[in-house]
């Protein structure tokens, strides 16, 4: 059975972005998958990256947990409100602690570009944002696409990774906004028959002192 992970960025659960994920849990599991919901503001973990990527920072016991749970999922589903052009401050803190080299991605010698591991695993991402679309591509430049759906998502190997966006949404009525409940139902649907499923290769783990081991 195919396997979704939803990581939801918005801490109030009365949100329209809860919805968002909800429905989304709703629609994959209707199509024959697992779909498990975590709401990254319930974690507890330090959001600062203390020392860069120069050394180890232990991970709490909530993002040993989150990170056991991304090594057994099929399908990674970002949900967030868009904010200053970029995901909110939970999602990127979640990213800089745990997407870290050594088990997100690797150097390898000789090579210019690093190697994604976390391939094998396909990957959504669901966002709202108050600007209309056009401004959002011409004025922002495609913001969220550029840094985080290639930046960050496709660089530590996920594909592939599809967007979809709400744009406008504090003008979206009732109606329009029970109509993009549905379409992300069979978004949902859709992802779940074209995602990967027992073709992920094996995550290679940081061994102690910083060395690869599979």
């Amino acid at each position: 059975m195919k396997r979704a992970l939803i990581l939801l960025g918005h801490a109030d659960p009365a949100s329209f972005n809860k919805s968002i994920a909800t429905s989304y849990q709703a629609g994959f599991r209707g199509a024959g998958g697992e779909a498990e919901l975590v709401t990254l503001s319930e974690l507890q973990f330090d959001p600062v990256l203390r020392h860069g990527h120069r050394g180890e920072q232990a991970l709490e016991a909530d993002l040993v947990d989150l990170r056991a749970r991304i090594e057994a999922a099929d399908h990674l589903v970002w949900v967030f409100p868009t904010y200053w052009v970029s995901p909110p401050a939970v999602v990127r803190a979640l990213v800089d602690r745990l997407f870290v080299p050594g088990w997100a991605f690797a150097y390898e010698a000789g090579k210019a570009l690093p190697k994604g591991l976390l391939a094998g695993r396909s990957s959504r991402v669901l966002t709202t944002m108050d600007s209309p679309s056009w401004w959002y591509s011409l004025w922002h430049y495609r913001a969220i696409h550029g840094a985080f759906v290639n930046g960050t998502l496709r660089f530590v190997g996920l594909a592939p990774v599809k967007l979809s966006a709400l744009y406008e949404t504090r003008n979206r009525t009732a109606a329009q906004r029970e109509r993009w409940l549905a379409e992300v139902r069979a978004i949902a649907a859709a992802d779940h028959a074209r995602c990967p499923e027992a073709a992920r290769r094996p995550l290679q783990l940081r061994a102690p002192g910083g060395a690869l081991a599979s």
